[in-house]
């Protein structure tokens, strides 16, 4: 159990001439909360698509409960939630199947549901809120009711680590407060969250540490320190500042 959930040691990746990653180190125990922030462009993306092998590094090396992470992977270990941007929302394709995807790690070669299956999917679609939206093609939902389906993507797959890419962006409050509610629990049983955000200020109620990213790590630690403006001005430049109420 002293085995961390995630190990990324001295990750570096470049895009063609492009410098992404710079010796990015960073550990994430069992049932924690991280927060990963930085400006736009700081790697938060590719670190987490290095995560899920999506990006090959060029050197260094990524583990997952102390193992090969393609193995975590293929037994569903991991649940990732990508980037709005990244997902073809008029593929013909319904909130249940999106949610069914995820327990094909649980299913034979022919992925055919079975009555378990069917019942994780019924469970993380209510958890989610979205039992009456169950049916609608994925492309009609709001912005947050696709970020809760592809949360419920990852709760139906039993996933032990998650990554969230911007999961708060363009989403309504109720949306904002059912994820938030729902990582919390997750971690709370267990499971280890690294969930990429620029919203700073839900940061300390959400999460149990953050780092802080401009292609490598600058800081690693409780969410309080990491949000001090001095900490922030090295990520995000000079116009952080502390106006009375805390970083912005």
């Amino acid at each position: 159990m002293n085995t961390p959930a995630l190990q990324v040691d001295s990750v570096t990746v470049r895009y063609g001439p492009v410098l992404a990653l710079s010796d990015a180190s960073l550990k994430l125990g069992r049932g924690r909360v991280c927060g990963l922030i930085g400006m736009n462009g700081s790697g938060k993306s590719t670190l987490l698509k290095t995560i899920m092998g999506v990006v090959r590094p060029d050197r260094g090396s990524v583990r997952i409960y102390g193992g090969d992470p393609r193995a975590a992977r293929r037994r569903g270990a991991v649940g990732y939630m990508p980037q709005s941007e990244n997902v073809d929302w008029a593929f013909p394709v319904s909130v249940r199947e999106v949610v069914m995807t995820g327990r094909y790690g649980h299913m034979g070669p022919t992925r055919r549901p079975r009555a378990a299956d069917r019942d994780a999917v019924d469970q993380a679609i209510e958890q989610v809120e979205l039992t009456d939206f169950q049916h609608r093609q994925i492309g009609q939902l709001s912005g947050g009711q696709r970020k809760r389906a592809f949360l419920a993507r990852c709760i139906a797959q039993g996933a032990d680590l998650l990554l969230l890419d911007e999961p708060f962006a363009g989403v309504d409050k109720r949306s904002e407060a059912t994820i938030s509610r729902l990582l919390r629990r997750l971690a709370d049983d267990g499971a280890s969250v690294l969930v990429s955000t620029h919203d700073l200020h839900a940061l300390p109620d959400l999460a149990d540490e953050a780092v802080l990213l401009m292609r490598t790590v600058l800081m690693h630690d409780d969410p309080a320190t990491v949000l001090q403006p001095a900490n922030l001005a090295r990520a995000f430049g000079l116009d952080v500042l502390d106006d009375g109420r805390g970083a912005r």
